[in-house]
């Protein structure tokens, strides 16, 4: 909870040096999101994601975990990010070498930064729901389809 607050200075970095670019973020976003299944940062980050010029089709395959037609030099990172989120955090130490030569060490640690965060408010936003479906016997804190924010 207090990451945030502790790495502020990091991540002011990463937005202000512009070391990855708010639509490559949101898509990160997206990809671990899909692993984790957040109702809440699936709507925020779709909402983040089309303002920032990622497409609803695009949006709908990365919350499906489709990562295919994702931006060729974001692929690899994207693919990394799904891999992050499905290992708990705890990737391969070959991901992590592939990672850094592919982006650099300061590209690499924005991107895992990023992850960080949304997992944070992943796990955030899963335990509310789990605590309205403990509340109200299961009649709130149901997951919503993964794609419901394009139909609003």
């Amino acid at each position: 909870m207090l990451f945030p607050f502790r790495n502020r200075k990091k991540l002011r970095e990463v937005r202000t040096r512009k070391l990855i670019s708010s639509a490559f973020r949101e898509r990160l976003m997206l990809a671990v999101t899909a692993v984790n299944g957040c109702r809440y940062c699936s709507y925020f980050h779709a909402r983040q994601a089309l303002k920032s010029g990622v497409g609803s089709a695009e949006i709908h395959r990365l919350l499906s975990g489709i990562v295919e037609n994702s931006p060729e030099d974001e692929l690899l990172a994207i693919i990394y990010a799904q891999h992050w989120a499905e290992t708990n955090a705890n990737p391969d130490p070959e991901a992590v070498i592939r990672l850094e030569q592919a982006y650099g060490k300061e590209g690499s640690e924005a991107i895992n930064l990023m992850l960080r965060m949304i997992r944070m408010g992943n796990l955030m936003g899963n335990s509310w729901d789990y605590f309205l479906s403990r509340v109200s016997f299961g009649k709130w804190g149901i997951q919503s389809e993964p794609d419901s924010f394009l139909n609003h």
